[in-house]
């Protein structure tokens, strides 16, 4: 037997005791009250009808329904239960572009911060759904496979930062690849791309990756951050401090635009929808919906048990016994003698008019 709520036999630990001894106490100062009357005689005729042994069963079923009461409150468990539970939902790859110019703030604080946070509203949302992050710059890594333990995947994603590829540039091709081996694809649950990038692609084979992944049922969902009209991408001290901006070999400020034409593309290839990245985080919702309407298929298939709660016995049985001792009298009402009766017959009969 186990309890899932062992605090409350602790109480009936200290609180039974109390009460028996409140009890005793209580029955101690009724006899003394009586006592003081005076006369034995009277004493005597008062205890006389007093049920003592129905008071000590009383006692005793108030002690028992309490105890039973607290240990049903302890919900006591033993034996178990099993179900088979499968799990229905679409599969995401998310691919995030960790590029140096998904540093540049023209998306407060930056692009790269507001797309992390981007995906960690994308999972509150998901409702079950399994989510996988692809990181690419010039090459790409699964940084999570497909899952559905959110808490966990949201550790990998505080993780990601332009470090962690040593291969600058972006490769959206590449991170398409990549994010294809991330899929199950003897399950017949829809499978989703969800690309998040400037789209400054530097690679020529981002439109062929995009035709392979819609022949296999891929869908391609683009989000863009950034601006058309470019921004300086910023260079960081070891303290984290804005040191100035990456220049190129003729010490020009180098400007990071949006290509939404790419992205536009990409989208339209894999049958899916281009988003743009806006202040209000409003392309999220829209997203959303758009995922909701896709085809869901069983995940995985997991077989839960748990202890059989059996609180509803001692609940019973203490509602019972409490019940019971209301029942007992409190006094014994005796017959009276033969002679007692006769002598009120022959007063009645005397009191009888002519």
């Amino acid at each position: 037997m186990e309890f899932a709520k062992p605090f409350y036999l602790y109480i009936a630990i200290i609180l039974v005791p109390l009460v028996f001894l409140f009890l005793r106490w209580a029955e101690r100062r009724r006899r003394a009250t009586i006592a003081r009357i005076g006369s034995p005689v009277l004493v005597e005729r008062i205890s006389q009808s007093v049920n003592r042994r129905g008071r000590r069963w009383q006692t005793g079923l108030w002690i028992v329904g309490l105890v039973m009461i607290l240990v049903a409150l302890a919900r006591p468990q033993w034996g178990t239960e099993t179900q088979e539970v499968k799990q229905q939902g679409i599969e995401v790859m998310v691919a995030l572009d960790v590029s140096n110019s998904m540093l540049a703030q023209d998306i407060k604080p930056d692009r790269l911060t507001r797309a992390k946070l981007e995906i960690s509203e994308l999972m509150d949302q998901l409702g079950g759904d399994e989510i996988g992050l692809v990181l690419f710059s010039g090459a790409s890594f699964i940084q999570f496979p497909l899952t559905n333990d959110y808490a966990t995947a949201r550790s990998f994603l505080d993780n990601a930062r332009p470090s962690v590829i040593s291969k600058q540039g972006t490769n959206i091709g590449d991170a398409i690849r990549t994010a294809l081996t991330g899929f199950d694809f003897d399950r017949s649950s829809q499978k989703v791309i969800v690309l998040i990038t400037d789209g400054e692609d530097h690679e020529a084979d981002t439109v062929a990756m995009a035709q392979q992944a819609a022949d296999q049922g891929v869908l391609l969902y683009t989000i863009g951050f950034g601006s058309p009209d470019g921004e300086p991408i910023p260079e960081y001290d070891a303290q984290g401090q804005v040191t100035g901006y990456k220049t190129d070999q003729q010490g020009q400020v180098v400007l990071s635009k949006l290509d939404e034409a790419t992205l536009q593309q990409i989208a339209d290839i894999g049958h899916g929808r281009y988003f743009r990245a806006a202040t209000d985080g409003s392309e999220l919702p829209a997203l959303v919906s758009e995922l909701n309407t896709l085809q869901k298929g069983e995940l995985s298939t997991q077989v839960e048990s748990w202890h059989i709660e059996r609180f509803q016995l001692f609940l019973g049985l203490g509602l019972i016994a409490l019940l019971a001792a209301e029942f007992i009298p409190d006094r014994v009402w005796r017959k009276r003698s033969d002679k007692r009766a006769a002598m009120g017959s022959h007063w009645l009969l005397a009191k009888k008019p002519e």
